[in-house]
């Protein structure tokens, strides 16, 4: 069966992978994204180029008449989502004690709140339905911590959370939930850093490497199948071992 799946943050890295990774399983997907139109569009491509069915949708998920407009074209041009990602996410770094009242609310927003809004708006026609999958990105920082993230690692441990209390008010309905906790993985963002903070990052992560978007499709796109109808309310990492132990 087909299914309609909407993934934020789809531009570009971990979104992308994602986004292809749904489409290969038999599913239309809307390729979320805010401001970079042009690497949705791309995003699209490369899932049309395989041969599926894409459309690319802005959404600015702290807004939530944003997030209707966005459902509302995806359901006219697609149809109503059935698998939601929530992977749109920001960060705006900082130690805590020089953290500005901005720099908190932009990443909480955006991280957290942002996947509420998606959920709230999803959840109607699942619930109708009887059946969907909900998968929010979150962090191993968000059990772990990370120093000059207090924002970012608070706004992913708040989706575990948000994800476990979805989980328990709609499994009656055939609706999961999951959290999927990434640890650090290559990206343009990793990319630009300097050396010594790669070589630092392959000494702390057991398996001795940074993973891969695909790594993390992966796993979601078990996690969006039939398949896994029995999982719901489960953090699964995909660190290579970093967070383990909490």
């Amino acid at each position: 069966m087909t299914r309609t799946a909407l993934v934020t943050g789809a531009s570009r890295g971990i979104g992308r992978a994602i986004a292809v990774a749904l489409a290969t399983d038999d599913r239309r997907v809307a390729c979320g994204y805010n401001t970079d139109a042009a690497a949705a569009e791309e995003t699209c491509g490369a899932i049309r180029a395989a041969g599926g069915e894409a459309v690319a949708v802005k959404i600015d998920v702290v807004d939530p008449e944003s997030v209707d407009a966005a459902f509302a074209k995806v359901e006219a041009e697609l149809a109503p989502v059935e698998v939601l990602v929530n992977n749109a996410g920001v960060t705006a770094d900082g130690l805590v004690a020089r953290m500005s009242d901005d720099q908190w609310a932009k990443v909480l927003q955006t991280n957290l709140t942002g996947a509420f809004h998606t959920i709230r708006r999803a959840t109607p026609k699942m619930m109708r339905g009887r059946w969907g999958r909900i998968l929010n990105v979150s962090s191993v920082s968000g059990h772990t911590g990370a120093p000059g993230q207090a924002n970012y690692s608070a706004a992913k441990a708040g989706l575990v959370g948000l994800s476990r209390a979805v989980a328990r008010e709609l499994a009656s309905r055939g609706i999961t939930c999951n959290v999927v906790a990434p640890g650090p993985i290559v990206t343009a963002m990793t990319d630009e850093m300097p050396p010594e903070w790669h070589s630092a990052m392959q000494a702390t992560v057991p398996l001795g490497r940074l993973g891969t978007p695909e790594e993390v499709a992966a796993v979601v796109g078990f996690l969006a199948s039939e398949a896994a109808g029995y999982v719901t309310g489960a953090v699964v990492p995909v660190d290579g071992g970093l967070g383990m132990g909490h």
